[in-house]
């Protein structure tokens, strides 16, 4: 199972690091699933060290929605544009391409066998 990570935002809090926030953009290569993972960690000095971690996973939609802007919402934007803008690049050459290897329309009907 490979898992595909780059990572939208980190947050630490405390003097002595004691709260840190993660937020990953994760392509499961198996299942095929994009999503965003949040995983966090609160260390608490005053109970001997006692730690808590956890990991948390959404859809794209559910982090978009969350309240506020944040650096990972807008790293997240960002990608989103850079990968539809080449998408879009690349089909808009690829039909200007099409169009100029085609006949103009005259030359069509001309070609075209009559009723």
């Amino acid at each position: 199972m490979a898992f595909l990570k780059r990572e939208l935002h980190r947050q630490v809090k405390g003097p002595e690091i004691t709260e840190s926030d993660f937020w990953n953009l994760v392509f499961d290569t198996d299942t095929k699933r994009l999503y965003v993972e949040h995983e966090w960690s609160y260390l608490d000095p005053r109970i001997r060290g006692a730690a808590d971690y956890r990991t948390d996973v959404m859809d794209i939609a559910e982090y978009l929605n969350q309240g506020g802007q944040t650096a990972g919402h807008r790293e997240l934007w960002r990608l989103l544009r850079a990968i539809f803008k080449e998408q879009f690049e690349s089909e808009q050459y690829d039909r200007q391409a099409a169009l100029s290897e085609q006949p103009p329309a005259q030359e069509v009907e001309q070609k075209s066998p009559s009723a």
